[in-house]
């Protein structure tokens, strides 16, 4: 789960990071405010990747998912990029825990077959 999960809050912080000019070309919002808020995003997304072995770490990225989409609010295609990546930080989360479960049975079934000596 952990490695999905990253691999999503990556991509997404170099997206944050490259709208940072689209809002202030596009948008004209001043670089004083975009600026900051994209990049303190796109950190945010990085060090959620980090702290993805505890649970601060998915709270935090669930933060970044949000203001990815409320960046829609100031530049229309973020409500469809923040939705894009909303969508596979939850599919990261949800296909990552069944892909986990699915090794721990997997371990249990090797560690339950009786093992086989042949003697000659």
């Amino acid at each position: 789960m952990r490695s999905l999960a990253s691999i999503v809050l990556g991509f997404e912080s170099i997206v944050l990071a490259l709208v940072t000019p689209v809002m202030i070309s596009v948008a004209d919002v001043r670089p004083a405010v975009a600026v900051p808020v994209c990049l303190g995003l796109a950190v945010l997304a990085i060090i959620s990747a980090g702290l993805l072995r505890f649970r601060a770490g998915y709270v935090l990225g669930s933060v970044v998912q949000v203001g990815a989409v409320g960046l829609g609010f100031v530049v229309p295609v973020m409500f469809v990029l923040g939705a894009a990546f909303a969508g596979f930080w939850v599919a990261a989360i949800v296909l990552g825990r069944r892909i986990e479960e699915a090794k721990k049975a997997h371990e249990q079934l090797g560690s339950a077959a009786p093992t086989s000596s042949r003697e000659s």
